[in-house]
């Protein structure tokens, strides 16, 4: 058997934990996932992984498997993708991950785009809210908005996204517009926890940040629910200009303060640290950062 397949079954299983998690990954059986590395190490002549009725885990040679072998992989689909007839696309799949709305509105579409000329190219997007384990879960790139708290990984910044307070006409026509952020506390808020499960909001002040306390009436972890509700006259929102900017384009919502004093927020492409990323990758996060500056300088 192409020792290939045994080290891609390998590094899936060291990866995902188990051989299930592998064989939905590489789009085969288990039982073949298990041939596989079970034929990896009788190559060898060692024994790669540990398993248990629950998991498997890697012995010290496992281990350095797994630390040279995914490179070597990425090597090979870069070497057999610039030699091959068909060089001028891509092949194979990119698993990519992002946040529910950001991906809904803007990352589906824009994979759509990088995908069209590349006909032997899958890729597979999942949308999730929580951080999600790259490694874990065999995700090739995913897209952060906000402060990066996994300094593990590779981050590339692809642009700053626009916030945006904004409120219904209905709303402002039975309360006072406010004038400063600190007129706020008198208001109803609704605040979206992806940004944080404190109450409060990020505003610019000269050169500083700084953090305005709002008495959030309502608390969802959802930018298109903060909208929606906003849009319903209930209260004053906070969100990215890519939910909130529509609306206030179509006058549904008014921008309550001008961009100036609003906090943007930076959106990076993350993925795991290694020696060379696949050309395919480089060539998603290049596509990705010129069209998503071009998509906030268009905001």
């Amino acid at each position: 058997m192409d020792i290939t397949d045994q080290l891609r079954a390998f590094v899936a299983t060291a990866q995902t934990g188990s051989f299930t998690a592998a064989a939905e990954r590489l789009g085969i059986s288990n039982r073949l996932t298990s041939k596989y590395v079970a034929e990896l190490e009788d190559r060898l002549g060692t024994r790669l992984l540990q398993r248990t009725t629950r998991r498997v885990g890697l012995t010290p040679a496992g281990e350095r498997m797994l630390a040279e072998a995914p490179a070597l992989l990425d090597g090979l689909d870069d070497l057999l993708s610039d030699v091959s007839e068909q060089s001028r696309g891509f092949s194979g799949s990119l698993r990519i991950s992002a946040p529910v709305t950001f991906g809904e509105v803007y990352v589906a579409e824009m994979l759509a785009r990088f995908a069209a000329p590349h006909l032997d190219l899958t890729i597979d997007l999942q949308l999730s809210d929580a951080q999600t384990d790259l490694a874990a879960e065999g995700i090739d790139l995913a897209f952060r908005i906000g402060a990066l708290s996994d300094h593990s990984l590779r981050a590339r910044k692809l642009c700053d996204i626009g916030m945006r307070v904004v409120a219904s006409s209905e709303y402002l026509a039975h309360h006072a517009r406010p004038e400063r952020p600190e007129d706020l506390a008198r208001h109803r808020c609704i605040h979206d926890t992806n940004h944080g499960p404190t109450r409060r909001w990020r505003f610019r002040e000269g050169g500083t940040v700084r953090e305005v306390p709002v008495p959030a009436q309502i608390m969802v972890n959802s930018a298109r629910a903060t909208c929606e509700l906003a849009l319903a006259g209930h209260g004053i929102a906070y969100g990215p200009d890519f939910v909130m900017g529509p609306e206030i384009a179509a006058g549904r919502l008014v921008s309550i303060f001008p961009p100036e004093i609003l906090h943007d927020t930076a959106l990076h492409a993350v993925y795991l640290d290694g020696p060379k990323l696949p050309r395919k990758l480089r060539a998603l996060i290049e596509f990705a950062r010129e069209d998503a500056r071009k998509s906030c300088d268009q905001a």
